[in-house]
């Protein structure tokens, strides 16, 4: 990697037979080291993140600083409990698969990317017709693109820090740098919650009183 330290260092999913206390101290010994500045979690429940943040401000360590987690328009199930433990315990959210492997991009990029002759692709495409057509015709309203649209709804989130993207082009990159500059009105941010409903809110709200 040609580096002396990794500035954020992600678990990639959480390890079910060590205790916090041993990871930690693993942790601990890397940062006391230089080798790595921070740490930070990937595909972790809400209640995973409480664990760890617990141990760790037992021993006085820092914990966790971010969470990578998959989240998009399309896939919004860490809003129930994911989210509110990141935003409790001040962790930064990265979402991964933002535009949900393309399928955000248009029906133009679904069907003629690389992607285009994947089946598990092609169902997800059938399963979401109708909302993908709402989905355009809403983003043709605003004369924004669909990818950069659902970019711009992710960053709205105060607790999002940044999306993960994969531009393959300097020409992609580009684009996908206008999701910055899109502001989302309030009746904008609705109709896409009707298109895309999420959880209903976060838990325990979204299924009680």
């Amino acid at each position: 990697m040609q580096t002396d330290h990794i500035d954020l260092y992600q678990m990639h999913h959480i390890d079910r037979e060590t205790p916090w206390e041993e990871i930690w101290q693993a942790m601990e010994v890397l940062v006391q080291q230089g080798k790595v500045l921070y740490v930070g979690s990937s595909n972790f429940a809400g209640w995973h993140i409480a664990q760890a943040q617990a141990a760790a401000t037992s021993r006085h360590f820092l914990g966790l600083v971010s969470e990578q987690c998959k989240y998009s328009l399309v896939a919004r199930t860490v809003e129930l409990e994911v989210l509110p433990a990141c935003r409790a315990y001040g962790l930064g959210v990265i979402p991964w698969s933002p535009l949900d492997a393309g399928l955000l991009a248009g029906f133009e990029k679904v069907t003629t990317g690389r992607r285009a002759n994947d089946k598990e692709h092609a169902r997800d495409l059938e399963k979401y017709r109708h909302q993908l057509e709402a989905y355009e015709t809403l983003c043709r309203d605003l004369g924004e693109k669909p990818a950069d649209v659902a970019l711009a709804w992710l960053l709205h989130n105060p607790i999002v820090t940044a999306p993960i993207i994969g531009p393959r082009t300097l020409q992609q990159l580009r684009g996908n740098l206008r999701s910055i500059e899109i502001k989302l009105a309030p009746d904008t941010l609705a109709r896409l919650d009707e298109i895309w409903p999420g959880p209903g809110g976060e838990a325990p709200e979204a299924w009680a009183w």
